[in-house]
C-alpha cells in the first residue's frame, strides 16, 4: 500500500499550489490529482452543495486506490473536512489547520488578516482554528472573489491584479495586521503582487507549504511513506471539464508541463 498514490483534489486549479509543495517535500510519492473544473468555484456554493461535491471527489480518489487524501481547497476543507474524516476510513487532511497554526505562532501584534472565498470567510474556519491556539488573536476576514478569475486568466502579475489587491486589502492594511493568511489555494500565485502592495510589511502565510508538512507527518505516523520510488514518482491528473485549459494554465502553477490528464464524469461518484 505504501506505493499507492496520494489523492489531492480542489475545485479547480488552485490545489496545484498544494501539489507543488507536496512534490517538493515528498518527492517519492505518487499523486492522483482531481480538479472539479466543471463546477469551479466552490466559494459561492451552499454548504450542502460543497459537501456533496467533496464526497464525490473523495469517492473518485478512493476508486484510484489512494492511501491518503488532501482536500486542497479551503472552502471544501471548511465545509466538509470533519464530516469526511468521520465518514471515510482513510487519512484525510485539509489546508486550514496548518495555515491557522502558522499564523497564530508568527503574529507579533495578535492582528491577523485572512483572505479567501466567500464560503471560507463566512465559515470562520480560520478564526476557529486560530482561537484554539490563542483566543486573544484578533482575526479580520475579507472575501476576495475576483482573485480566482484573475489568477486563472494568467493576470497575477498585471496592473489589473495590483489594483484589485489594493482595493481588497485597504481595510486590512488600515487595521495594522502583521500577518495575512492566503486562505485560498489560488492566492499564492498573487504573492508577488500582494507583497508589492503591502510593501513587504505584512507576513504572508501560505497554507500550502504547511499542509505538505502535515501530510508528511500523517504518512510517517501511519507508516505509509513510499520508500521504494526514488526518482520514479508519477503524477496523474483528472478534471471534470476542459482538460486542455487545465493543462495550459496549470503549467504556470507547477512550472512544468501537465501531460497525463483525463476528463471524468464526476457525478457518477
Amino acid at each position: 500500500m505504501n506505493d499507492n498514490p496520494i489523492g489531492v483534489f480542489d475545485s479547480g486549479l488552485g490545489g496545484l499550489t498544494v501539489l507543488k509543495e507536496i512534490t517538493s517535500i515528498l518527492p517519492n510519492e505518487n499523486i492522483v490529482y482531481f480538479g472539479d473544473t466543471a463546477r469551479v468555484p466552490y466559494g459561492s456554493r451552499s454548504k450542502e452543495t460543497v459537501i456533496k461535491y467533496t464526497f464525490q471527489a473523495i469517492n473518485f480518489l478512493i476508486s484510484q486506490n489512494v492511501k491518503a487524501i488532501v482536500i486542497a481547497c479551503n472552502t471544501a476543507t471548511a465545509r466538509s473536512l470533519e464530516l469526511a474524516k468521520a465518514k471515510y476510513d482513510i487519512p484525510i487532511i485539509g489546508v486550514i489547520e496548518a495555515g491557522a497554526r502558522t499564523a497564530a505562532y508568527t503574529t507579533k501584534n495578535k492582528l491577523v488578516g485572512v483572505i479567501g472565498t466567500e464560503g471560507t470567510i463566512n465559515s470562520k474556519a480560520y478564526e476557529t482554528e486560530i482561537h484554539k491556539i490563542d483566543k486573544n488573536i484578533n482575526i479580520i476576514g475579507k472575501a476576495c472573489p475576483l482573485f480566482v478569475p484573475i489568477v486563472e486568466e494568467g493576470w497575477a502579475d498585471t496592473d489589473v491584479a495590483e489594483l484589485t489587491v489594493k482595493k481588497y486589502l485597504e481595510e486590512l492594511q488600515a487595521s495594522n495586521i502583521d500577518s495575512l493568511v492566503l486562505g485560498c489555494t489560488h492566492y499564492p500565485l498573487l504573492k508577488n503582487t500582494i507583497n508589492k502592495v503591502v510593501e513587504g510589511k505584512i507576513n504572508l502565510v501560505n497554507p500550502a507549504r504547511e499542509t505538505a508538512k502535515d501530510l508528511r507527518d500523517v504518512l510517517t505516523k501511519n507508516d505509509l511513506l513510499n520508500q521504494n520510488n526514488l526518482g520514479q514518482a508519477y503524477y496523474k491528473y483528472y478534471v471534470s471539464d476542459i482538460p486542455e485549459r487545465f493543462a495550459s494554465i496549470g503549467k504556470e502553477f507547477l512550472n512544468r508541463e501537465i501531460e497525463d490528464i483525463d476528463q471524468i464524469e464526476i457525478q457518477k461518484y
